[in-house]
């Protein structure tokens, strides 16, 4: 049932996020060796930046999964709302 406060109250799919972000770096480190082997060191240094980008995106996911499934991003942030308890 919508509630119209979705927005306020959305949280990330963490876990899909962390094995996306795992798949992600193992596509960019193979990626990294292969132009390696074809002597192309301009793109592997891209890959190499791409891989750092995700990285800091892997401890960032890390990070909130560990803060438990009430993370809050900030103060100015409401608190989750949690789901009225009906009996159907």
């Amino acid at each position: 049932m919508r509630t119209g406060s979705e927005p306020r109250t959305a949280r990330s799919a963490l876990r899909a996020r962390l094995w996306l972000s795992v798949w992600g770096m193992a596509w960019v480190i193979a990626a990294i060796v292969v132009f390696v082997l074809l002597g192309h060191p301009g793109w592997a240094a891209a890959c190499g930046v791409l891989l750092v980008l995700m990285a800091v995106d892997f401890g960032v996911i890390v990070r909130h999964i560990r803060q438990g499934p009430h993370f809050q991003p900030g103060r100015d942030v409401p608190p989750y709302e949690p789901p009225e308890n009906r009996d159907r």
